[in-house]
């Protein structure tokens, strides 16, 4: 490596360890209790889900072997799709081998320099890359308020305008208000995009997500979720009409360039969807547990964010708190994250803790007194200071 190239990684390197931001991979042991994961309805250990990719490699083998438009599309994808579309009630699904290729897909295929597309300032990654990358005119209006959305929109001379907003917000666990998007957007003569990652299979009388129960295809023309959270494989899917869902293949290069999902997870999710169908116990257990670790939490004090899904945020406020508490965590045996900027805006690191219908009520308590532990330790030292 050239002289130059080693002293710009190691100038990144030394700015972000600074500021308390470098991250480090952990290899987590099966012994410790998660508290950071998105397996909210405990689907990625169960063994019927589990049975059904062993089954399904047995079947189709370890990998799709090409990408869907040249031999990776097998019977088992037109299966899984068509059962993601009935679900979310929409003419056509399209699977994609990851969430953020997904959202890359749709913002590239959709959008241009001639497009005007409006975000909510706290969507995803993915959605923001995917709307740089499309080249279109991006405005972020502030997070879930509609008066500053119409009034972008209402400035806007374009002809084509996509509103796009996390239907669950990742980091802080709120709900987009979908009422109040789809208004501006019809309003306005946009197209709407929600990306439901954190809402399907938690959220709806089905699990189908904060849109698919209440919001057809006419007001939320653009549906994403994924696979690898709730329903507890990998992947992700589009829905819509089909007139959307066949541009996508034509034009989606994120879809059309990449080897296709191993058949044995589309295999596995076909299992997890039908569980997550038939047994709304799962949504229920995962809502007693919401509930209370919010009533335990405030009681004792903790900066708890106002927040009724599984995302349940303690804002620390500083990265070094944030890091300390995670460690403190960490050798009881806990993991959770521990979330710095760039994730969340500055001043706003925190501990993201993530409930699961897995996890018991011994679990709950094993974290809440955890918590409490760094939280007289803090204020011991504080005392002493």
């Amino acid at each position: 490596m050239s002289k130059a190239w080693q002293q710009r990684l190691a100038d990144a390197r030394a700015d972000r360890q600074q500021a308390n931001r470098w991250r480090t991979r952990q290899g987590v042991e099966n012994s410790t209790l998660g508290f950071a994961g998105n397996d909210y309805l405990g689907l990625a250990q169960d063994p019927r889900v589990c049975e059904a990719q062993a089954a399904g490699a047995r079947r189709y083998g370890a990998g799709a072997g090409a990408s869907h438009l040249v031999s990776g599309h097998l019977t088992v994808h037109d299966a899984l799709e068509e059962g993601l579309a009935r679900w979310t009630g929409r003419e056509r699904a399209l699977l994609f081998s990851t969430g953020y290729m997904a959202n890359l897909g749709v913002l590239q295929a959709l959008a241009d320099r001639h497009t005007a597309i409006f975000q909510d300032r706290l969507n995803h990654a993915s959605l923001i890359d995917g709307a740089a990358m499309s080249g279109a005119r991006s405005r972020r209006f502030h997070h879930r308020d509609a008066i500053d959305l119409k009034s972008l929109l209402a400035r806007s001379e374009c002809t084509h305008k996509l509103v796009v907003s996390d239907g669950v917000f990742s980091m802080d666990g709120d709900i987009a208000d979908i009422a109040t998007l789809v208004e501006a957007s019809q309003q306005h003569n946009a197209w709407l995009m929600i990306d439901d990652a954190h809402g399907v299979g938690v959220l709806g009388d089905n699990g189908s997500g904060c849109v698919a129960s209440t919001w057809s295809s006419t007001e939320v023309p653009i549906l994403v979720g994924t696979l690898g959270k709730a329903l507890g494989t990998a992947g992700a899917f589009v829905a819509g009409d089909a007139e959307l869902i066949e541009h996508l293949i034509q034009f989606s290069r994120s879809y059309i360039y990449t080897t296709a999902q191993p058949p044995a997870i589309a295999a596995a999710t076909l299992k997890a969807l039908e569980i997550v169908q038939s047994e709304p116990e799962l949504r229920a257990q995962l809502n007693a547990n919401i509930a209370y670790f919010r009533r335990e939490a405030l009681l004792l004090g903790l900066p708890l964010s106002d927040s009724v899904t599984p995302i349940q945020p303690l804002i620390l406020g500083d990265e070094v708190r944030t890091l300390r508490w995670a460690a403190q965590l960490q050798q009881r045996g806990i993991h959770v994250g521990a979330i710095r900027p760039p994730t969340v805006p500055s001043g706003e690191a925190r501990l993201r803790i993530t409930l699961s219908a897995g996890h018991t009520r011994d679990h709950i308590d094993q974290l809440l007194a955890a918590l409490t532990t760094c939280q007289r330790e803090e204020a011991m030292c504080l005392t002493h200071a």
